[in-house]
């Protein structure tokens, strides 16, 4: 098959592929890639959840583990009453809500899977301190799931992985060549730095946004969401990466974005009636 053949026959093939799968985000309208569907990615996360409950230690601290799931509760229903009121899509109609708390004083993290599985390290709870700090983390992570961050990470790594593999057959395997010489990734690790860790410092911004909605409908105080994150600078104080190494913004830009969302999101994201 000759070159123009070759690009003809892609170009047709990732057209009829790409452009059924491309979605926006709630609230904030932004154009989404997605090559995988959240049925498929919902059940592999339930999977990979329940191997982490097998796996880990659950803490024994049951009032703090009831109060995770108050504010998980609120949330979803929050979440839920926005967007029915809004007269729009509930993209969490397929979740399956479950939530644990790991016994790991040296882990600071939390995560929320596709589908709402959410789980909190204990060593995080010294940093929220207080049940807004703690909901303002939960509301940060359930927006991954909202906004269907995974399968749109996961779709662009595929698109670009494709692309790469057709600039490589096409420049006659100049990009393969360049990796031999170099004895590492060169065009992997600049396509890392260049094209994946900025999308993903942009959906690390979207979730911040988004989790200050989440935690003001819910009527929680996201005042306090600046001074997480002035906790956690000083938590891993030393351990940054420079921003353009990272995944995710440096705590500097991030406590300033959010700084400056406060007032609008009080504003025009009040807590929710249910009704």
């Amino acid at each position: 098959m000759n070159r123009r053949k070759f690009l003809e026959y892609m170009g047709c093939s990732c057209c009829s592929l790409m452009l059924p799968s491309c979605t926006t985000t709630p609230i904030t309208d932004r154009k989404q890639l997605k090559l995988i569907s959240d049925a498929k990615l919902n059940a592999q996360a339930a999977q990979i959840y329940e191997k982490v409950k097998e796996k880990e230690k659950m803490s024994d601290d049951v009032d703090t583990l009831n109060l995770i799931k108050e504010i998980g509760l609120k949330m979803q229903n929050s979440i839920s009453e926005y967007f029915y009121q809004s007269n729009l899509n509930d993209p969490t109609t397929d979740f399956d809500w479950e939530y644990i708390l790991i016994d790991k004083k040296n882990v600071k993290n939390a995560w929320c899977m596709p589908g709402g599985k959410i789980a909190v390290y204990t060593g995080l709870l010294d940093v929220t301190k207080n049940t807004n700090g703690l909901a303002a983390v939960m509301g940060h992570e359930i927006a991954h799931a909202v906004a269907k961050h995974s399968s749109e990470r996961a779709s662009r790594n595929i698109a670009t992985n494709t692309v790469l593999q057709i600039g490589d057959i096409l420049s006659g395997g100049k990009i393969s060549s360049v990796n031999r010489t170099a004895g590492t990734n060169v065009i992997g690790l600049l396509t890392q730095m260049g094209i994946l860790n900025p999308f993903n410092r942009k959906q690390e911004s979207e979730a911040d946004y988004l989790g200050l909605i989440f935690s003001s409908l819910s009527g929680y105080d996201i005042r306090e969401t600046s001074k997480l994150w002035e906790r956690m600078k000083e938590a891993n104080k030393g351990k940054t990466p420079p921003e353009f190494l990272s995944t995710h913004p440096s705590p500097d830009n991030r406590i300033k974005k959010i700084n400056g969302w406060i007032n609008e999101v009080v504003v025009e994201y009040p807590p929710i009636k249910i009704s």
